[in-house]
């Protein structure tokens, strides 16, 4: 079963297709059209036969389970940044709440149970995500600026709680989370692996992934359609807290201590895979495996750098690029859409 699934075949708002193949003064499809689709994963396997060529070890079971194991909390963020940008919203929060999951793990394991303290951290992201989505959908505070507010409040909440200090675990058993592993895999990929899946079929095969879609293709024709378009957008920053938290304590068990600022780079990153696999800025278009794309080509590309000496200048304009062309890419083929 493909977790692909850029729109839903029966949308609830759509109105049924033209049974013709090309409608009178429509576009054809064209190699830009399928390059929109099938570039980027043409771009990974390029860069995965690049990376085994200039570097030998590359192909290592051993480096790619550490290239999936370092990049599982980014790629936890991204897949569930998929089902935001999907519904035409925007979480700039999600580093500030990456941080807050990161301290509330450290600072709770020393007090309760291993699983209670993970399950509060997975609490404290749901409560921190709802104010996001109550922000944007009931006091209709725009989606960049109220998550750019509240990831400033969370951030610093994270570090008030920390004293702007690593919080450190003296229980071995702390870092089991991140660095321990069950039948050879880290943990940390299997709980990428989880999320992907789980996230990837709510998305592609139910009908909340449905109305989703519609919601993101049109607020006001989904709230004709009789979907509860607040309700649906406001999940979606649920999701991506609670998400955003478990990325935090996986990160803190790898590293053995919390931190309130290990987030700063994370929306950027989570963003620029979601962007790079193909998910429409616009809202309505995209999917979970499209991000698993953006995830891969972000994650060999950051290995190659470090395997290679580059600077992480080079790197940066590298990955920048990358983010430009794909968003170029969706632009313009979304305006050939629009003259058909």
């Amino acid at each position: 079963m493909s977790l692909d699934h850029a729109r839903p075949a029966t949308a609830p708002v759509a109105a049924a297709p033209d049974p013709s193949p090309v409608r009178p003064g429509a576009v054809p499809v064209t190699w830009l059209d399928r390059a929109a689709t099938w570039g980027m994963p043409v771009v990974l396997l390029l860069l995965v036969a690049w990376a085994a060529i200039t570097y030998p070890g590359f192909l290592d079971s051993g480096n790619l389970r550490n290239i999936l194991a370092q990049n599982a909390p980014v790629g936890i963020i991204a897949i569930a940044m998929t089902l935001v940008m999907v519904g035409g919203g925007f979480d700039l929060s999600v580093g500030s709440i990456f941080g807050c999951g990161s301290v509330a793990f450290a600072a709770l394991y020393t007090h309760v149970p291993g699983g209670l303290a993970l399950v509060a951290v997975l609490l404290v992201g749901t409560v921190l995500g709802l104010v996001n989505g109550v922000l944007v959908t009931k006091v209709h505070v725009n989606p960049f600026v109220a998550t750019l507010g509240t990831g400033s409040i969370y951030g610093g909440a994270a570090l008030m709680a920390s004293h702007s200090s690593p919080i450190v675990v003296p229980d071995p058993s702390f870092t089991q989370l991140g660095q321990g592993s069950f039948a050879g895999i880290p943990y940390a990929i299997w709980i990428l692996v989880v999320v992907t899946v789980v996230l990837g079929l709510l998305l592609a095969r139910s009908v909340y992934g449905h109305r989703l879609y519609a919601v993101g293709g049109g607020h006001e024709a989904a709230r004709l359609a009789g979907i509860r378009v607040d309700v649906v957008r406001a999940s979606t920053y649920v999701v991506a807290g609670a998400a955003a938290a478990l990325g935090g304590a996986v990160l803190a068990s790898r590293l053995g201590v919390g931190q309130g600022d290990v987030g700063v780079n994370i929306p950027l990153e989570a963003i620029a895979m979601v962007v790079i696999g193909g998910t429409s800025l616009f809202g309505g278009e995209g999917s979970v495996l499209r991000t698993c794309t953006g995830l891969g080509i972000l994650a060999v590309l950051g290995n190659v750098a470090d395997s290679n000496g580059w600077g992480a200048e080079v790197e940066n304009v590298v990955q920048g690029s990358i983010v430009i062309l794909a968003v170029a890419l969706d632009a313009f083929v979304r305006s050939r859409r629009g003259r058909s």
